[in-house]
């Protein structure tokens, strides 16, 4: 008695690509919303990073300002952050806004993260 080989049908490979399909969909979707979490949760430790290293900035008498070229140049002569290009930035890669006032406060914010918080309520 010869067995026979069994081939897939055409029907039988359509039908687990669309499972596929459908499964990756679900998996990608939930990511989506995973990855902006992550990008707000790296976007509020870099503020609050920078935030502790322009307080010292300013204990250490090293001038701060507005100015995004003052700011690096303040950061790296403070030598505490590898890369100040990037910890200037948020985790969707936009700029920080950073404002210092004539009393010295400190406020930083990203339009991104703002925008995450909004939608997200």
């Amino acid at each position: 008695m010869k067995k026979r080989k069994r081939a897939l049908t055409l029907l039988e490979i359509m039908i687990v690509i669309a499972l596929i399909t459908l499964i990756s969909g679900v998996i990608s979707y939930n990511m989506r919303g995973t990855l902006d979490k992550g990008r707000a949760f790296k976007t509020e430790r870099a503020i609050d990073q920078l935030r502790d290293m322009l307080q010292l900035c300013q204990a250490e008498n090293i001038k701060v300002s507005d100015d995004k070229a003052t700011l690096k140049a303040a950061l790296n002569k403070l030598g505490l952050a590898k890369d100040v290009d990037k910890l200037l930035t948020d985790g969707w890669g936009q700029p920080l806004v950073v404002q210092i006032s004539d009393q010295g406060d400190i406020a930083i914010t990203s339009a991104k993260l703002d925008e995450f918080q909004k939608n997200k309520k």
